[in-house]
């Protein structure tokens, strides 16, 4: 059956992106929110890189020991002085270009970042950095917006001929005056020499404030239609076809909203096929809740390019051109239960010329994956010419510690280093300190974070609009599998991506081993409680304490790799210990312990009497054998004690890790 509705849409903008003249801050605007331009490859050509704290031990491949270094803080171009005042620089780049994305985080915001454009030592700005990003000194929410600790700026920032960002009070001797650690990522295009560019400045800003106000106001102005599709059912096992009209044309609005028993199971087995004209193979091919950025169920929100309603209705603002004929199928893949469908489109003509492409959306799962040793999990890799602009990532994390710490790798045009190097699977996502926190941006989004902790299923995703990825020969997308704890988890990413004719993926999954996958229960159960007397190697334990308990994968330096690592506590919690003393009189009780950033202050009590205490804060992650203080007790068994006692002002957590112990 047909539901089509043909030339139906009020288009959002008229400006036709030939590039004539300059790139400007007007013109990187009016592309901001030209859907359509996202369907036709840049002209102009640029490419899209981006300047991140990611740890610099991160040298090779080859060395897998430090490819996966995990201090991603503080990480700078270099040092240098301006007059009498130090400046830590993030980011210097030669050529006409535009910032197009920052994201940072930190424990408190005291820097002052200052931007430098084609070589002028003025900067064109100069702001507080936690005002500047994610914060109101430009623009304010949604192109500068803070989302679950993680704060980010989508405000186009183009220059002429270089841009050079630094920020002061990194390290001063004064701690209520210093910026004690920053994490960054900024994406940045770089165009052919020679193209015309008109550099910022903040008199041009303020000029352009009734234009900055209407895309604030578009980007987050959702208008709802009521559904008028009959309603049909796709029998198990079964599919249904609807044809578009005749192209060229381009949908820009698709909207699907399935029933069944099970609907969670539904929009996870139910397969969204899209093809065009004479391709091998279809050009979408992902599960419907996968394809709208919901994931495991319906979990509502609102991005620049899909939103999930709470009734199940979801809806794509994907612009999908074709030539001549396309074809949308729903795949049932799942037996023993109907699935009902409503879908409707709205398309209009599309002028297909040499820099149209195909819309393309890909989809991978691997279920039941180690999260040791840490690796390099594949997104997807193309061959072709085209623009990566998105991705969702639906996963199932069965402990409840954090599990994305992975950094993404991008590789474009045959790079052997990423020119996107990350500082976290959720600084990606826009978020921070793995909170499991609902958020909803234009362009980033955390939909579902099922909890409790960071147990569960999870999705993230984050569409491009300027900072969409062009390539022109291949592209490659790794995220590190990078969990705190040694236990399973399940992957899943939908990719977005538009590819010129002869675009594909390469290496990517069969339509049998997707449906395979697609078809697989979803799963809703709860994680499983501590047991009374866990065991953890070298440790025995009184009874079982607040909070979590996990043996987290630190590296070589520890004594076994591992550490024991105590999560979810709160100032007041005690673990008591049983240990076995084999000597009568004085001895020192000795520990390996692990100072960080979000680390408690502890102290250790031996039969309720305090023996000491250990501040757990440092800015980056350290370690240490450290002698706590003298007991003298009998030999036999004791109770052991560890107690939280609070925090560190600059610590964000009250975590707590430990190698071993001993008395001596």
């Amino acid at each position: 059956m047909k539901t089509v509705f043909s030339s139906f849409f009020v288009f959002l903008c008229a400006v036709n992106f030939a590039f004539a003249q300059s790139i400007t801050f007007d013109s990187l605007l009016d592309e901001m929110v030209d859907r359509s331009a996202i369907a036709r490859f840049p002209d102009p050509a640029y490419t899209c890189k981006q300047a991140s704290s990611y740890d610099r031990a991160s040298a090779t491949p080859d060395d897998q020991h430090t490819w996966f270094a995990n201090g991603d803080a503080s990480h700078f171009v270099r040092e240098e002085m301006n007059g009498d005042r130090k400046e830590w620089v993030l980011m210097d780049v030669e050529g006409p270009g535009a910032i197009t994305r920052w994201w940072i985080t930190a424990f408190k915001y005291v820097t002052t970042v200052r931007i430098y454009l084609d070589g002028s030592d003025t900067p064109a700005i100069e702001a507080n950095i936690g005002e500047f990003i994610g914060g109101d000194f430009t623009v304010g929410e949604p192109l500068s917006i803070v989302t679950a600790n993680g704060r980010n700026t989508y405000l186009p920032i183009p220059y002429a001929k270089s841009c050079k960002v630094t920020v002061d009070q990194m390290w001063t001797g004064d701690k209520d005056k210093e910026q004690d650690c920053l994490f960054y990522q900024i994406c940045y295009r770089t165009y052919a020499s020679g193209t015309k560019v008109e550099s910022f400045s903040m008199d041009a800003f303020n000029a352009a404030k009734d234009k900055v106000d209407a895309v604030q106001k578009k980007l987050v102005d959702f208008s709802a239609l009521d559904w008028v599709a009959p309603i049909t059912t796709i029998k198990a096992g079964k599919s249904a076809s609807i044809p578009a009209d005749a192209g060229p044309r381009v949908i820009e609005t698709l909207r699907i909203k399935l029933d069944a028993e099970d609907r969670t199971q539904a929009y996870r087995s139910t397969i969204l096929r899209i093809e065009f004209d004479d391709m091998d193979e279809p050009a979408v091919y992902c599960p419907v809740g996968e394809f709208f950025g919901s994931g495991v169920g319906i979990n509502p929100y609102k991005s620049w390019y899909s939103q999930v309603y709470e009734d199940g209705t979801m809806v794509s603002h994907w612009p999908m051109p074709y030539r001549q004929n396309c074809t949308i199928t729903l795949i049932n893949a799942v037996g023993g239960q109907d699935v009902k469908f409503q879908l409707e489109l709205f398309d209009k003509p599309w002028d297909w010329d040499d820099r149209s492409m195909y819309f393309h959306c890909n989809w991978r799962q691997d279920r039941n994956m180690s999260t040791h040793p840490r690796r390099d999990w594949e997104y997807v890799k193309l061959a072709g010419e085209g623009v990566f602009v998105g991705d969702v990532l639906t996963l199932l994390n069965y402990y409840r510690s954090w599990w994305g710490e992975g950094d993404e790798k991008i590789y474009v045009d045959g790079e052997k280093f990423p020119s996107h190097f990350g500082t976290g699977t959720e600084d990606y996502y826009g978020y921070a300190w793995c909170t499991p926190r609902y958020f909803t941006a234009p362009f980033h989004a955390q939909p579902r974070a099922e909890g409790p902790g960071n147990y569960g299923n999870v999705t993230n995703l984050r569409f491009r609009s300027l900072d969409g990825i062009p390539f022109t020969k291949d592209f490659k997308f790794d995220m590190e599998i990078w969990h705190s704890t040694m236990t399973r988890v399940d992957y899943a990413a939908a990719t977005f991506w538009y590819g010129k004719p002869g675009a594909k993926v390469v290496d990517g999954p069969s339509e049998a081993q997707i449906l395979t996958e697609a078809k697989a229960p979803v799963q809703h159960k709860s994680p499983p409680e501590l047991p009374n007397g866990v065991s953890v190697p070298g440790f025995t334990f009184k009874k079982t304490p607040p909070g979590y308990l996990s043996m987290q994968r630190m590296g070589k330096d520890y004594r076994d790799g591992d550490q024991l690592w105590w999560t979810g506590t709160k100032a007041g919690d005690v673990m008591d210990l049983l240990v076995t003393l084999e000597k009568s009189g004085p001895q020192k009780l000795i520990c390996a312990l692990t100072r960080a950033s979000d680390y408690a202050n502890i102290r250790f009590l031996l039969n309720s009497k305090e023996i000491g205490k250990f501040d757990g804060y440092d800015t980056r992650i350290s370690y240490s054998e450290v002698e706590i203080g003298t007991v003298d007790v009998p030999a036999g068994e004791h109770v052991l004690s560890i107690e939280v006692l609070g925090k560190d002002e600059r610590s964000k957590n009250t975590l707590v890790g430990i190698d071993y112990f001993r008395f001596e």
